[in-house]
Order: structure tokens, then C-alpha cells, then sequence
């Protein structure tokens, strides 16, 4: 288990509140959606805590990278759900995920540059 790590923490955190939120939306019966939010909104954990054992610099970026696609098709389906009519909505998701993705953009610029340095 990695300590310390706010990242992670936090995409561990959201990724359990979302937990939640994709009950609410079984319950009105929003199966499809709640899928789809699910499976990406713990892709985004699952992504940073592989990269934190990454074979290299690069294989950190990469799955960094890949968190924040996550992160971003995540988001997509929060705006759904905030825009339709007939569907539960939950801005704390999004105001989480909204620092999420500016410490991921963070980590991956640092580690770009320090890649560049090297």
C-alpha cells in the first residue's frame, strides 16, 4: 500500500463516492449510464496506482495519461447526468473530479519536464 499519496487518495475517495452516486442511479433504473460512469470513474484509481510501480519515467507518464483520459470520459458522463431531465445529479462528483484532473495534468507536466532534464 502506498502512504501518502494524495493522488491516489483522492482517486481512491471519488472512485467511492461514485461507488454511491452509481446506486442512486440503479435505483432509477440509469443501468446503462451507471456502467459506463463506473467502469471509468475506477479506471481513473486503478491508472495512478499502476503507475506507481511504472517500469520507467515514460511508462509513469503513459499510465498517468491514460488516468486522465479516464478522468475526462468520466466527466462526460457526470455532464449527462447533470444536463438530462429525468436523471440524479451530483456536483460534489464533479467538483472532485474537476481537482483530480488539474494534479493529474500536474503530475504529467512535472514528469515531463523532468524527462526532458534528464
Amino acid at each position: 500500500m502506498h502512504c501518502d499519496n494524495i493522488i491516489l487518495d483522492k482517486c481512491i475517495e471519488f472512485s467511492l463516492e461514485v461507488m454511491k452516486f452509481v446506486q442512486v442511479l440503479e435505483e432509477n433504473k440509469k443501468y446503462v449510464i451507471a456502467k459506463q460512469l463506473l467502469r471509468s470513474a475506477t479506471s481513473i484509481g486503478s491508472n495512478v496506482h499502476e503507475a506507481q510501480d511504472a517500469e520507467s519515467k515514460l511508462d509513469f507518464i503513459h499510465k498517468m495519461k491514460i488516468a486522465t483520459k479516464e478522468a475526462n470520459e468520466t466527466w462526460y458522463w457526470l455532464l449527462l447526468c447533470e444536463k438530462a431531465d429525468n436523471y440524479p445529479k451530483n456536483e460534489a462528483l464533479i467538483i472532485s473530479l474537476t481537482e483530480i484532473l488539474k494534479i493529474l495534468n500536474k503530475i504529467i507536466s512535472t514528469a515531463k519536464k523532468n524527462q526532458a532534464n534528464k
